[in-house]
C-alpha cells in the first residue's frame, strides 16, 4: 500500500448532513455537506435571515423563479431575506461542501 493512498470512507447517509459551527443572536454559520440533495418539488426557502453562501467544493444550482444562480469551487453568493429559493442541483462527485453565514438585525 503506497502512503498516498486514499483510505476507503464508509457511504454517506441519504440525508445532507449541517453542522452549526457557530451561532449567536444575530449570526450563525453552518457547514453544509451535499451529494446530489435538491430542494423537494414544490418547496421554497423563504428565510427571516441574510443568508451568504460559499461554495467550498464541488457545483450546485439555485434557483430563485425569476433566475437560476450556478455555483462552482470558491464563488459565493448573497441571498437577501426572504428571497425565495430553492436549491435544484448539487455534484455528487465531488460532494459540495457549502460554509453559509445567516445574518439578522435585531
Amino acid at each position: 500500500m503506497s502512503i498516498y493512498s486514499t483510505p476507503s470512507l464508509p457511504p454517506l447517509p441519504a440525508d445532507e448532513i449541517t453542522e452549526v459551527l457557530m451561532q449567536t443572536d444575530t449570526c450563525r454559520v453552518e457547514r453544509i455537506l451535499s451529494w446530489g440533495q435538491t430542494s423537494p418539488d414544490g418547496f421554497w426557502y423563504d428565510q427571516d435571515e441574510d443568508e451568504w453562501v460559499v461554495l467550498l467544493q464541488g457545483e450546485a444550482e439555485l434557483d430563485f423563479g425569476h433566475e437560476r444562480v450556478r455555483l462552482q469551487t470558491g464563488q459565493s453568493y448573497m441571498i437577501p431575506a426572504h428571497a425565495r429559493h430553492r436549491v435544484t442541483y448539487t455534484s455528487a462527485q465531488p460532494p459540495c461542501i457549502w460554509l453559509c453565514v445567516f445574518s439578522k438585525t435585531k
